[in-house]
């Protein structure tokens, strides 16, 4: 049959470990055959990265910014036992995090629904969209280990009129100290983009942050999200029956939890990085959740919203056949390819990327499925089958239809 035509490329991201195999069985297998792919290649394995002293991820999110469209393996962000392992000439930042600072936005994340994989959390019964922002915070921050007593103060030189400091600590001895910031124009951008997505969504919308304790920096962001909600999108929200509000964050998750679901949840970066996964996970597994950076300028960059799979990785090095999770590589690709068809005008592509969406729930729906599904489903006699299995059955599904 003839393949799906393309005529804009995709900024294509390959990543590490476990997640590039699959990433390569997943465009051999569901892509390749079927889509005429065109593609803007950018390597952020961690070996590239270190070669490159990490320029590829500065170019590939530029490349991003040209394109409109992205869709990013998952990548390794390196600590000390990664400079070790992989021999780096420095502890490089979160590629995600270099990314999102260049293209700044939001993040959605939504869980990947299935019969037959329930929630942990009984009261659960519709899906729950983390907003995360995406810049700023502990991914920009400037860190110093102090190695002796001292005073560390936070100074702003402004480009005209005096000098303004505030004594961070005065240090008895040893210690560590961090400084992050964040802009006006990401928090703006990170509200309204929340409010719009609500209004497309038809969904209420929570945000939470600490401003009890974080007296400046989490009461701006409470602040903004209350002036855009007030002066541009209350009328809507009340048409549609909607609502806004901002609670503490350890009270909103106190709330998550008795909660039925059906709500989009904002927050600032480090908190959404850390919620998402503990919502992800609540729904049945790391793996069932899309991830999409949808920036205020026009850019979408979607990408699997977990790690790089590290033990099945070592497994897989060994030549044994590992049962890792595909689903959110594979939803990465196919957000993106609908995407792209979206914007060009391309009904082809869009209508391939919804069937591989369907081809892949409706195998694990029929009882074959990862061994992470597998130990959890309330499908009877469920088939745990190794990633490779788990993909040509959704190829067959795919030729299917």
């Amino acid at each position: 049959m003839a393949k799906v035509s393309m005529t804009t490329p995709l900024v294509e991201m390959d990543g590490d470990e476990m997640t590039r195999i699959l990433w390569k069985l997943i465009k051999d297998e569901l892509i390749l055959p079927f889509v005429d792919l065109k593609t803007e290649y950018y390597d952020l394995g961690l070996k590239h990265r270190d070669e490159t002293s990490d320029q590829v991820t500065v170019d590939a999110a530029n490349a991003a910014k040209k394109y409109g469209v992205a869709v990013k393996c998952a990548t390794i962000t390196p600590n000390a036992a990664r400079m070790t392992e992989y021999d780096l000439k420095e502890m490089y930042k979160s590629p995600n995090g270099t990314i999102r600072s260049i293209l700044d936005g939001t993040v959605f994340r939504a869980p990947i629904i299935v019969k037959g994989i329930e929630p942990y959390v009984r009261s659960w019964k519709k899906p729950i969209v983390m907003a995360r922002h995406a810049y700023g915070d502990v991914y920009k921050a400037s860190e110093m280990a102090i190695p002796a007593a001292g005073s560390v103060k936070l100074v702003y030189t402004p480009s005209e009129g005096a000098e303004e400091e505030v004594l961070v600590h005065n240090f008895k001895g040893p210690g560590v100290v961090q400084g992050m910031h964040n802009l006006d124009s990401s928090i703006y951008a990170f509200a309204r983009s929340c409010f719009s997505y609500a209004v497309d969504q038809k969904m209420d919308l929570w945000f939470a942050a600490k401003d009890t304790i974080s007296k400046k920096y989490d009461q701006h962001f409470k602040l903004v999200f209350q002036e855009i909600y007030d002066n541009e999108y209350k009328a809507q929200f009340e048409e549609l029956g909607l609502k806004y509000f901002y609670t503490l964050i350890d009270d909103a998750v106190a709330r998550v939890v008795k909660s039925e679901g059906g709500f989009i949840w904002a927050l600032k970066n480090y908190d959404g990085d850390v919620m998402s996964d503990l919502v992800a996970s609540a729904f049945g597994s790391l793996a069932m959740m899309t991830s999409v950076l949808v920036s205020p300028h026009g850019y979408y960059e979607y990408e699997a919203a977990h790690g790089t799979v590290q033990r099945h990785y070592y497994r897989y090095l060994k030549g044994e056949k590992t049962s890792t999770n595909p689903m959110a590589t594979i939803f990465a690709w196919s957000g993106a390819l609908k995407k792209r068809g979206e914007l060009d005008g391309n009904a082809e592509l869009v209508s391939f990327g919804e069937k591989l969406e369907k081809a892949s729930v409706s195998v694990i729906e029929s009882g074959k499925m990862t061994g992470d599904l597998a130990s959890i489903t309330t499908i009877k006699d469920p088939v745990t089958l190794n990633s490779e299995d788990f993909i040509k059955e959704i190829r067959k599904a795919l030729e299917a239809m």
